[in-house]
């Protein structure tokens, strides 16, 4: 990592390195960064560096939205993807929404996305922040892009912010009633389907 940090990467050249990589990455003015945060802690007594990765109902929450839009993609040329595809926001530039709906062709040795239509992030604690605003502003300038969906992870709210023309407009959804309409890529978004099998304290 160390010798990738010293030249600034090209987004060809940052994908072809994280294929000899274990974790997931970004590419952020063209220097690699992890895309969880690490952290050390002592296991048996020997100082280890710790990955903070994305915890069951972040995982859960991402596994039923791919499966929603996976359903309802079906026939069209459109489908969801996981962070393993990279969504090109700046010219050295690579972030890893948790979903992207893309319309590409699928194709082998591509891995990012030409043709993204929505970008699906899951929020926790870990990754709110100066950062994270950083990361949605990329997305809006990102051309093509009709929605990015913000979904927590600690309570059943989502945040869908649209795009018309150069505007981006937000619409919150609050508990499980709501319907999330896309229509610029055919599908609804239940939120009582998003969190299914997810139960929150402020629910009990």
């Amino acid at each position: 990592m160390a010798d990738a940090a010293q030249k600034l990467m090209t987004v060809e050249e940052f994908l072809i390195w994280c294929l000899n990589q274990e974790d997931r990455w970004e590419l952020v003015d063209g220097v690699p960064i992890p895309l969880y945060e690490e952290r050390w802690e002592v296991v048996e007594g020997v100082r280890t560096k710790m990955m903070i990765g994305a915890s069951s109902a972040h995982d859960r929450i991402v596994i039923n939205v791919i499966r929603e839009l996976s359903i309802q993609l079906r026939g069209t040329r459109c489908s969801p993807t996981t962070a393993d595809v990279g969504l090109r926001t700046r010219p050295r530039g690579i972030r890893r929404p948790n979903v992207t709906v893309t319309c590409d062709q699928p194709r082998r040795d591509v891995y990012e996305s030409n043709d993204p239509k929505m970008a699906v992030e899951v929020l926790s604690p870990s990754n709110k922040g100066i950062r994270w605003q950083r990361k949605l502003e990329e997305y809006r300038l990102r051309d093509g892009l009709h929605y990015i969906l913000l979904i927590a992870s600690d309570e059943a709210k989502a945040t869908v912010i649209s795009r018309s023309g150069e505007a981006w407009t937000p619409s919150d959804f609050d508990g499980r009633d709501g319907i999330i309409e896309l229509p610029a890529i055919g599908c609804k978004l239940a939120m009582a389907e998003i969190f299914d099998g997810l139960e929150f304290a402020d629910e009990a």
